[in-house]
């Protein structure tokens, strides 16, 4: 927890924001602890009744807004509104980094990409460092094996295990097969397909299939993604399942289904969004959900499934998303890079309707899902899993997590002009340290959400706390920094 003594430090102004996360007593934090540990170990179900699946939806570069619930003015999502009007809705959700691959690694462990030393979207920039005055350190470009991922977990639970999908964390040796699938639809280390129009480019649907050659011909890609989850519900009887479904859309290539793109040409563009290609995507990616939920209810087994939708990163602003009033996209160090949409529907325990604005983050998910179904995560190998379960707020969503601060880790360059940098977030204040200059920035998110007003000159003391809190923090994780690069 943040200790009291760097509050009581604080000018009185800045006091106030950083109590948004709580300071509990060294005795409040010994029952927490024990009260967290017994609740992981615990079934949150009754003994008479039926474990919970678990349904994962996870979308490829989805930004903040692009939804009907989250203010598109332009692409429609009525399924995922719908489920945010039965769940909870998630205004301050944040991807574990700015890229794909190693958000989708914290999703997998419960961890920050910095700990695991997977910092980057696989295999990385390609381009030559020559020009830049730092290169990146020697870090993962597969997900250990050492790790308990949520899928293992959950299978020595007697879970059944899918993945359906996008993988894109590590090749052969190192496949969702290996990490705890019991099957995997489509997942290959390749971020994108080549095309999402049938047969995907020839390479994006080499694993287990549930459905006949007929029923595989000439479907769109996230068409045939629904077509595999549904087939695979459709099969449980008693066991539960856990099912990861990892949709490549709506990352590139923008190519949308030929009837949606129709549709959306001949509707008047919004102000904030206006691609119809996009927009196509983005229902198909809705239809899905819904017939994958529509199959939860044919099935009888919606009352205990738990639904969990999110997004791996912020959306790309260049004609697709807009992250207004969000600052940057994907790859990039403000909120647009990794503030995300995320939704979570627990049958009889989130209020519907609601909306919670506690911060979390990509690592919350895995001790979440391991809390309601009452399984036990890593017992053998001391994983320090670095999220916090997010029960307290789906039963309540004016409730608080007792979290000192989220932090962000990227010592890379991209494509997005993104450069080496890390982050910390304490109450509504987040610092931003560069590593090329070493200069931080520091903004008020409460009052500042588009990252404009850079306010370290006028809280220097804060400033200098934060960032040696964050150093504290990426020593602690045994973080990778970039190094200086000899060519330049």
């Amino acid at each position: 927890m943040l200790c009291s003594s760097l509050i009581s430090e604080f000018q009185p102004g800045v006091r106030k924001e950083l109590m948004m996360f709580r300071i509990p007593s060294l005795f409040s934090q010994a029952v927490i602890l024990l009260c967290f540990l017994s609740s992981i170990t615990q079934p949150t179900h009754a003994a008479d009744e039926k474990p919970w699946n678990v349904v994962f939806f996870l979308v490829d570069d989805l930004g903040w807004t692009d939804l009907g619930c989250y203010g598109s003015d332009f692409y429609q999502s009525p399924n995922i509104d719908q489920l945010a009007a039965e769940g909870m809705k998630f205004t301050q959700n944040y991807s574990a980094c700015n890229a794909c691959s190693p958000t989708r690694g914290a999703l997998l462990t419960g961890m920050y990409p910095a700990r695991t030393h997977l910092t980057d979207w696989i295999p990385g920039w390609a381009k030559s460092y020559t020009d830049f005055p730092l290169k990146p350190p020697e870090w993962k470009k597969h997900l250990d094996q050492k790790y308990t991922t949520l899928p293992e977990a959950l299978r020595t639970a007697g879970y059944q295990t899918f993945h359906v999908g996008k993988w894109h964390l590590g090749g052969r040796g190192n496949l969702p097969q290996d990490h705890g699938f019991d099957v995997n639809i489509s997942g290959t280390n390749r971020g994108l397909p080549r095309s999402y129009h049938f047969p995907y480019g020839g390479d994006a649907m080499k694993w287990d299939s549930s459905l006949t050659e007929a029923e595989r011909q000439d479907r769109y890609l996230t068409d045939r993604m629904a077509d595999e989850a549904v087939a695979l519900i459709r099969q449980q009887q008693d066991k539960p399942f856990f099912l990861y479904c990892s949709f490549y859309s709506v990352h590139s290539p923008i190519q949308g289904r030929p009837d949606l793109v129709k549709k959306y040409k001949g509707l008047p563009a919004g102000k904030r969004h206006k691609n119809p290609e996009y927009a196509a995507m983005i229902q198909s990616v809705d239809e899905a959900i819904g017939r994958v939920r529509a199959q939860l209810k044919e099935s009888g087994i919606a009352d205990r499934t738990l639904i969990v939708f999110t997004s791996d990163n912020g959306g790309v602003r260049r004609k697709t998303s807009n992250n207004d009033p969000l600052r940057g996209e994907k790859g990039q160090h403000w909120e647009g890079g990794t503030r995300v949409p995320a939704i979570v529907l627990w049958p009889g325990v989130t209020p519907a309707g609601s909306v919670c604005a506690e911060p979390i983050i990509t690592m919350d998910f895995y001790p979440t899902i391991l809390n309601i179904t009452g399984v036990a995560g890593n017992t053998e190998h001391n994983q320090s899993v670095d999220g916090l379960s997010l029960v307290p707020l789906l039963k309540d969503p004016a409730a608080t997590l007792n979290r000192e601060a989220l932090y962000w880790h990227y010592p890379h360059y991209n494509v997005f002009i993104g450069v080496p940098y890390s982050a910390i977030r304490v109450g509504e204040y987040k610092l931003i340290h560069y590593y090329e200059d070493g200069n931080d920035e520091l903004y008020n998110l409460a009052e500042d959400l588009s990252e404009t007003s850079d306010v370290s000159k006028t809280y220097p003391e804060l400033t200098a706390r934060l960032e040696r809190r964050l150093q504290q923090h990426l020593k602690q994780v045994g973080a990778q920094m970039p190094v200086s690069n000899p060519q330049n």
